[in-house]
């Protein structure tokens, strides 16, 4: 990556993605966070510069910078990704830490943060603007669409779906074949053996309604 990059979220995941693009030699210029006790604060010579609405530093962006979002929370990825891609005309890219494993054959799409030693496997979909936290695992034929988020040591087995906004809690098990359904939530721990409605929240194991 040739331009040095803004992060969006100077919380725990814009620390990771801090550390991910640092690991990799991008260049990073900044974080924004609409937190203000957090502006002008460093992490080792980074500082968080301002809001995320700040069109001080949004202009540099398309031009200068390029831009991730590091946001857990779906809904407010959703809104900043919007303004990116119709105010600035931009894509966020990927930040992908060096230790993950993605097959050759795995499709990718943009602005993806995946942690440490996730493993992506051969023909998995990951779609955009996902967060894949450390130690998960998509394996083979699996599709996971835009703006889901899978928790530290999750396993998404072979050929499941998982559909937009769901988000799969740290610790789950995901058996194979199985859907989880547009915006649901699957809590920690869980093993999910058979499918999962669109927005339910499920639990347990087997992983039950709620």
């Amino acid at each position: 990556m040739e331009n040095p990059v803004l992060i969006f979220g100077a919380g725990s995941l814009g620390q990771t993605a801090l550390d991910i693009f640092q690991r990799n030699g991008v260049v990073v210029y900044g974080l924004l966070d609409d937190n203000k006790d957090l502006h002008g604060k460093e992490f080792g010579e980074i500082s968080v510069l301002g809001e995320t609405d700040d069109d001080g530093f949004l202009k540099l962006i398309g031009q200068k910078c390029e831009a991730c979002v590091a946001i857990a929370d779906a809904r407010v990825r959703k809104r900043l990704v919007k303004m990116l891609n119709e105010r600035r005309k931009v894509q966020p890219v990927n930040a992908v830490h060096d230790t993950a494993i993605i097959a050759q054959s795995a499709g990718i799409g943009h602005g993806n943060l995946i942690g440490a030693r996730v493993v992506i496997n051969p023909a998995a979909e990951v779609g955009q603007h996902c967060v894949i936290q450390s130690g998960a695992i998509i394996d083979a034929g699996a599709k996971v669409g835009d703006f889901v988020h899978i928790g530290p040591g999750a396993i998404v087995n072979s050929n499941v779906t998982i559909e937009p906004e769901a988000f799969i809690g740290t610790g789950v098990t995901i058996v194979a074949g199985i859907t989880v359904g547009k915006g649901a939530r699957i809590g920690a721990g869980s093993v999910v053996v058979e499918n999962v409605a669109a927005g339910a929240t499920v639990f347990g194991n087997p992983a039950q309604k709620i």
